[in-house]
């Protein structure tokens, strides 16, 4: 077998079940985590969820798929596995910064929910004198 052939299958042997496992784990706590956010609307907090996790994927095997080609030139072993190196420790760091971006977008999302809402102002009752909208002009001179 041609060892960049080679290079290429545990290339994706290895970084789609690490996308997959990432992906598990951010539907699986992100679930939980949304659910608390929108304690009045569970349907709400699991769309939200699979949104998130569908662009998750969608982003990090459209990246091992783009990045699976390779130019270097493979003669041995070691050239494979240095070369395995390299793109699954890239992979890695894509999907560990990707998922920092998920938990800060989680987190946007909670905040934004739990600020509390400033108070309604008060409507007066009917027949009550009210105050102009805007101050009165001085008199003119």
């Amino acid at each position: 077998m041609d060892p960049i052939v080679l290079a290429y299958a545990l290339y994706l042997v290895i970084s789609i079940p690490l996308t997959v496992l990432v992906a598990r784990t951010l539907s699986k706590h992100g679930r939980t985590f949304l659910t608390e956010v929108f304690a009045d609307s569970p349907g709400l907090a699991n769309a939200v969820n699979q949104l998130l996790v569908v662009g998750f994927y969608l982003v990090s095997l459209g990246f091992v798929t783009l990045f699976l080609t390779s130019s270097t030139f493979i003669v041995s072993a070691r050239d494979v596995f240095e070369m395995l190196s390299v793109k699954i420790g890239t992979v890695a760091l894509v999907l560990g910064v990707m998922h920092l971006l998920n938990v800060l977008v989680f987190n946007g999302i909670r905040r934004r929910h739990l600020t509390p809402k400033p108070a309604p102002v008060p409507l007066a009752y009917p027949g009550a004198p009210q105050a102009p909208p805007f101050p009165t002009p001085f008199p003119a001179p």
